[in-house]
């Protein structure tokens, strides 16, 4: 090893250590000189050690390495011990980021310093948000825990174990992709579901209706609905809460084809967001002219939680049954039966056409006319939806602004050529 890649490689070591001193010492500021065990110094150096360790270990065995290694436990432990004896508490945080600062020490050293890097990054951000990550601790319940813990296990274990290949005469149906495409959607839903778990419902009910566009857009429209018909005052605002879901919707609509078709979601970006920024606008003037008479009230919207395994089994069978009669259809009448089945399985949801369209290959006109079509059915059924639970009233004002917003995509689709046709 050169002299100057040996020098950066310590320095990397050193940093990682003062970084996470930092944020230990910031927690015990208020102690008094020699009553705290480690701080900003201390786990400099401790970073350091593990880093000259390491140089020690260059092109030969690691016996000194692990020797160092237990040294520097043992004296970490007893003067944790020391400090825990005198105060009356238990911890062992100290003590882990201790031993891990000085392992961070020697993998910057031995090691690829992009993973060092980022496992010091990972560290600090476990140490500073303390109070956040045991405050969601306490609102998890039991069965979402072990809903997820299921879910892991399934997506770990079992997913490698599926056939990565068409089962079906259509080539519709690969189980790897459909159970990979589920877990994902589950993934993007407990984004909503946990920040207003995080967060709570006191924030209020457009929060609460934005992360609930990341989880299902029908179920918002639906719960708020039902709350207009007890708070005929407020449709504006409720009005407003449901076309923010719609047009976060739309982004997550952009975001899921992303992920496994770049040139689709390019393709269809302008009339999406055009879309989306249309329904944002409408949402904020609404919610702004009402939401000034009165404080909204976020009871009674409540998210499913979207790791229970019966939902996730539910989703997986109706993502599986609309990609193979996507591909039946497509195989036996061309891209005409395609739109047949965008158009009724927008009734329902949008996310199981758009993802199985995704699957089908390059970027097509047919394709991107498929998604439009089902955002579209959906966005205009959700608001004939809200008005048979919350009155003609509320469904009227989301029909006429939820198709100007389509009628603005359709003309940002033909006016706007896409260059990845």
């Amino acid at each position: 090893m050169e002299l100057q890649e040996l020098a950066t490689r310590l320095g990397l070591a050193l940093a990682l250590g003062f970084v996470i001193g930092l944020e230990r010492g910031w927690k015990e500021r208020d102690e008094a000189e020699g009553q705290r065990t480690a701080g900003i110094r201390t786990f400099s150096l401790l970073g350091l050690l593990g880093g000259l360790f390491g140089v020690l270990s260059v092109g030969g065995d690691r016996i000194l390495l692990a020797a160092g290694f237990i040294a520097t436990s043992a004296v970490m432990a007893a003067f944790i011990w020391r400090e825990n004896a005198r105060e009356g508490v238990y911890g062992a945080t100290t003590m882990v980021a201790a031993l891990v600062t000085f392992a961070l020490g020697a993998v910057a050293v031995l090691g690829d310093m992009r993973i060092a890097a980022g496992a010091g990054v990972v560290t600090v951000g476990l140490l500073a948000y303390k109070t956040t990550l045991h405050g969601f601790l306490s609102r998890i319940t039991a069965q979402e825990l072990r809903s997820a813990l299921l879910l892991a296990a399934m997506t770990f274990i079992a997913l490698p174990l599926l056939p990565d290949r068409a089962i079906d005469p259509w080539g519709a149906l690969n189980p790897h992709q459909l159970w990979l495409i589920t877990i994902l959607i589950a993934a993007v839903s407990f984004v909503g579901y946990a920040a207003v778990k995080l967060v709570g419902p006191s924030r209020g009910l457009v929060l609460a209706a934005a992360m609930g566009g990341l989880v299902s857009s029908t179920v918002v429209t639906l719960t708020l609905a039902r709350l207009a018909r007890e708070n005929t005052a407020r449709i504006g605002l409720l009005a407003g809460c449901i076309l923010l879901a719609g047009g976060v919707m739309m982004a997550r609509v952009l975001v899921l084809v992303g992920v496994i078709n770049l040139p689709l979601a390019l393709a269809l970006s302008v009339p999406l967001l055009a879309a989306a920024l249309f329904q944002g606008l409408a949402a904020w003037l609404l919610i702004g002219r009402d939401g000034r008479q009165g404080e909204a009230k976020p009871e009674g919207l409540v998210h499913k939680n979207p790791f229970l395994l019966s939902e996730v089994l539910k989703f997986g069978a109706l993502l599986g049954i609309v990609m193979l009669a996507a591909g039946i259809g497509k195989s036996m009448f061309g891209d005409s039966g395609l739109l047949v089945v965008a158009a009724i399985s927008g009734l329902a949801d949008v996310d199981a056409l758009t993802l199985s369209v995704a699957n089908m290959g390059p970027a097509t006109a047919a394709g991107i006319a498929a998604i439009l079509l089902t955002v579209g059915v959906n966005t205009a059924a959700k608001a004939v939806y809200a008005g048979i639970a919350g009155g003609s009233r509320l469904g009227l004002t989301l029909f006429l602004l939820n198709m100007a917003a389509m009628a603005i995509a359709v003309a940002s689709y033909l006016l706007v050529p896409s260059p990845h046709l």
